[in-house]
């Protein structure tokens, strides 16, 4: 009997002491639109790659960033997509979140409008779709806006949840123009609609979708983090390398089935996910200028306040990235 007991007590502690292949981490991740930006996430969870880094992950869609980020403060959820405004202005009220790994630097949206519509200066007094006030659409609507001179007062900004829904309303006569992103941007064109900018090409460096978290979150779960970053990083590599598995996910994430918006929609992104997925500096700054006209305190901000690149440094230290171009 004492022989027995000796050796359950043995197990237990082996148990206890196995290293992670044991037992996976959990962690709930959100994704927060329906576009390519996100298909590192998408990729390692279909993929398997969150499973082989030792995360058993859970993804969740809430819509928009400023949500993500509640749920995020409210413990609901570990990491969230979140574009670089929303997280600076949270972090400007002290919500201690940082961004762990950039996606897109950029703000890859197209205005789309209506065919008799040539020119953004004849959106005056007119109807644009966005997702959310305060999400990337709606920051990426303005900055298009205010290239052609229009101020908020000259156009009524509609908030319709998710991207499809502003290509639908578009369609059906409901709004003169919208904000979207691959692959409903290829529809919009597909569809006969005029694309009036491409934010992508035509606008500046910004940190336009990022994954975040928080520091509190980070300084208890530094391994975690460790794993999200890699395995993120891990995918985004993959979904560049194969144009099969890009096409697939994207097709599984947004519903299309036409094949030649998808592969418009993958070119797109294998263009713009960043790659290592550094979150520009330069991109922070952007944001922290355009805040600091109305907030005092973004003028004091540094880049450094936002974000926590050292787990995508380590992977550059380890050697990732040549070994990635090398392939």
């Amino acid at each position: 009997m004492k022989t027995k007991t000796v050796f359950l007590a043995t197990l237990v502690v082996f148990f206890l002491l196995a290293p992670s292949a044991w037992a996976q981490s959990k962690v709930r991740i959100n994704w927060t639109a329906v576009t390519g930006a996100q298909s590192g996430v998408f990729t390692a969870y279909e993929e398997g790659i969150f499973k082989k880094n030792g995360l058993e992950v859970e993804l969740i869609h809430i819509p928009s960033s400023s949500r993500g980020i509640q749920a995020i403060l409210a413990g609901e959820i570990a990491f969230s997509y979140m574009d670089g405004n929303n997280a600076v202005q949270a972090n400007l009220k002290g919500a201690g979140l940082a961004l762990v790994a950039g996606a897109t630097n950029h703000m890859v949206f197209s205005l789309m409008a209506k065919p008799e519509i040539k020119k953004i200066s004849d959106l005056r007094g007119r109807k644009i779709g966005i997702t959310r006030v305060g999400s990337s659409t709606h920051t990426s609507a303005l900055y298009a806006l205010s290239q052609a001179g229009l101020k908020p007062v000259d156009y009524q900004i509609l908030p319709l949840m998710e991207v499809p829904s502003i290509l639908i309303a578009l369609m059906a006569g409901q709004i003169d123009a919208g904000v979207v992103s691959p692959p409903t941007n290829s529809r919009a064109r597909k569809a006969g609609f005029n694309e009036l900018m491409n934010i992508a090409k035509e606008g500046p460096e910004y940190v336009s979708v990022a994954i975040g978290t928080t520091r509190a979150y980070i300084k208890a779960n530094e391994d975690t983090v460790r794993r999200v970053v890699r395995s993120y990083t891990e995918a985004v590599q993959l979904f560049r390398a194969s144009k099969q598995i890009g096409m697939r996910v994207l097709q599984k994430y947004t519903k299309v089935k036409d094949q030649e918006i998808l592969e418009d929609a993958y070119d797109q992104f294998r263009e713009y996910l960043e790659f290592p997925p550094y979150v520009s500096r330069k991109g922070v700054e952007a944001i922290l200028a355009e805040l600091g006209e109305k907030e005092p305190a973004a003028k004091a901000a540094k880049p450094d306040d936002f974000m926590d690149m050292r787990f995508v440094s380590e992977l550059e230290k380890e050697g990732f990235f040549k070994k990635a171009a090398a392939k």
